[in-house]
């Protein structure tokens, strides 16, 4: 059973956000219905995890200190340079 509900907004973000449901085909309601949704709903927390990926648990060793972002930052000056 669908109830109305009334909110305040700014009215920015209405406009934004009126503009975001309709490019993408959808209701404002049922965009912030389905935002809600996935917010409140259930956890599942009998997610399985396959054998696969629990052999590929832990096989990297990386130091406290690894900042991965400098990796990716020589990767792409190498790349394009």
């Amino acid at each position: 059973m669908d109830t109305k509900l009334t909110i305040k907004l700014n009215n920015d973000v209405i406009y934004r956000a009126k503009k975001y449901a309709r490019d993408r085909k959808t209701s404002l309601s049922r965009m912030i219905e389905s935002y809600l949704d996935s917010v409140t709903g259930k956890e599942d927390d009998d997610i399985e995890i396959t054998p696969l990926v629990r052999s590929l648990s832990g096989v990297i060793r990386l130091p406290e200190d690894y900042d991965y972002r400098n990796d990716r930052t020589d990767h792409l000056i190498s790349k394009y340079a």
